[in-house]
């Protein structure tokens, strides 16, 4: 498994903290979160660099991460 970026990986947990890991919960959080730069300035276009698309054709690619950074939150 590849290690994210630790940005990303603590975004998504930090959404996960906040909504849950229900999808598709989470995504509505991760939205208004990267919306609104709720967690360290961090916008759509910030994300989309670090890997993270929140297009509705990158579904998969997005469900992915947000089981790499579960996993490692959990390992932590």
């Amino acid at each position: 498994m590849n290690s994210l970026d630790p940005q990303l990986r603590d975004f998504i947990l930090f959404c996960v903290e906040r909504r849950g890991a229900d999808w598709p919960a989470l995504y509505d959080e991760m939205a208004m979160v990267a919306g609104q730069r709720l967690f360290n300035g961090l916008g759509r276009a910030e994300l989309k660099q670090l890997g993270l698309s929140l297009a509705l054709d990158s579904v998969d690619r997005t469900l992915e991460l947000v089981k790499q950074a579960i996993a490692q939150g959990q390992q932590a």
